[in-house]
């Protein structure tokens, strides 16, 4: 229903304190006049920070309104029918940490007829269903809105979905982001990695296989694409799939029917498939090294990461987000000075927003007082560049931690060093439990199981 609002500042005040969860009142030009202290201590805001500013600037950090930018918002159609209406919004806090909300909007008057919007904001997602998902995609610029705009678009819609972008930019977050947000968030996300499945164990992990089906195989084994049945199957790099096995995709894919290696049975699942690549995936369909027709199959719907550094004015967010997290692996708690924040918008991140957080370890690992400032990253990134530089002037592409002369490491341990250390400290501490090593890691057991490759710590 439509409620009477009084012009007095400390009137409109006393409105939105009424109500215990976020509230916030707008004008028809977008512009905010008065939120409530719960909307203040959930996004991490104060009035003086969003009182007067454009509701989408507060909100999402966007020189234009958030219908113009795709997305959802009560604005126009309450402003146009006078009556209250309700929608599925994102919202960003402070620090660039994105919330699925419910903004239920009602229209309020004022003494002259003036027309104003009132927003109750209900989040969707719980505290402790936040932290039950791990992992959270930060930020607040222009090429991280847009990205998570599509994202939000691939969420609501049943169809494949081809997630494109460099090393470490976060492809498996957003594959899961689409999934805990789609229709499909309740049943099983089941990851595939296709750099470390030979030609035949993909076929078997993928499908499963029969007793007997081959040497070692004693009993049955049900397949991810059975497992995932309902629920969502993520591919990553998708274009590492040898071709025998991307014929076999393409019809589990077309038809939803599959048999286990050496079984006879038909059987059938309902899966949705994301896929991941950092390859021009087109060109290796123009090279003859993956199949057009399951090009066209599994990219329907085609999204783009930006890079760390298209997105450098979100390092602030991240870090903050990254330090949270190891803070609690080391048990400590990290002091993040400004000018160090500074400092690390001022490198372009070939590796993303992995090469930043192993950054970010290593500096904490060398800290004094728990303060982390300018100094202590340039050393780090002047050290962390030179050892990249070695590397790819001698093309030392073998795996384990680089030996470094005994002087040299005891000075200045690489960025690889401390890693292996850390990981292999650990591994001792929960006793090779990868699942725990992980989880301490905030990795994925996929992740973690590269690192061990790489460091020669199987």
């Amino acid at each position: 229903m439509a409620a009477k609002i009084l012009t007095s500042q400390v009137d409109l005040h006393s409105l939105v304190e009424t109500h215990a969860k976020p509230f916030v009142v707008i004008d028809s030009a977008y512009r905010i006049l008065a939120v409530n202290s719960a909307y203040e201590t959930a996004f991490g805001v104060s009035a003086a920070d969003t009182v007067g500013k454009s509701c989408y600037q507060v909100s999402h950090n966007s020189l234009i309104p958030c219908c113009d930018a795709g997305e959802d918002c009560p604005h126009a159609s309450l402003f146009k029918n006078n009556k209250p209406t309700s929608c599925v919004h994102n919202h960003y806090d402070k620090s660039g940490r994105m919330y699925q909300v419910r903004v239920s909007a009602y229209p309020l008057h004022g003494d002259h007829g003036e027309l104003y919007m009132g927003e109750l904001i209900e989040e969707i997602n719980s505290p402790a269903e936040r932290r039950k998902n791990g992992r959270h995609m930060v930020g607040k610029s222009r090429p991280f809105i847009a990205c998570m705009n599509q994202l939000k678009v691939a969420a609501a819609a049943e169809a494949p979905v081809l997630v494109q972008g460099e090393t470490g930019t976060g492809k498996e977050l957003a594959a899961r982001y689409i999934h805990l947000h789609s229709p499909r968030r309740v049943q099983a996300f089941l990851t595939v990695d296709c750099t470390v499945l030979t030609d035949t164990l993909f076929e078997a992990e993928v499908f499963g296989h029969a007793r007997g089906a081959f040497t070692g195989s004693v009993g049955e084994r049900t397949g991810l694409f059975e497992q995932a049945n309902g629920g969502t199957l993520f591919l990553d790099e998708v274009g590492e799939l040898p071709m025998s096995q991307q014929a076999k995709l393409l019809r589990a894919l077309e038809t939803g029917q599959f048999r286990r290696v050496g079984g006879r049975r038909l059987r059938h699942s309902d899966v949705r498939i994301i896929c991941a690549t950092n390859r021009h995936l087109w060109d290796g369909v123009k090279a003859g090294q993956f199949r057009e027709d399951l090009y066209y199959r599994i990219a329907c719907l085609a999204i783009r990461m930006p890079p760390l550094r298209e997105r450098l004015e979100d390092i602030e967010y991240l870090v903050t987000s990254l330090m949270e997290r190891i803070n609690k692996v080391m048990k400590q708690s990290f002091i993040m000075q400004p000018d160090a924040i500074r400092r690390l918008r001022q490198y372009d991140y070939p590796g993303n927003i992995r090469e930043l957080r192993n950054i970010l370890f290593v500096a904490a690992s060398r800290c004094s007082m728990n303060t982390i400032d300018a100094d202590l990253i340039d050393r780090v990134l002047e050290e962390h560049v030179q050892h990249t530089q070695r590397r790819t002037a001698t093309s030392d592409l073998t795996s384990g931690v680089d030996r470094a002369p005994a002087s040299a490491s005891a000075a200045a341990p690489t960025l690889k060093d401390v890693e292996a250390r850390h990981i292999a400290e650990l591994l001792q501490k929960h006793n090779h439990s990868r699942k725990q090593v992980a989880a301490a890691l905030g990795v994925s057991e996929r992740t973690l199981y590269r690192k061990l490759k790489r460091y020669a710590l199987n």
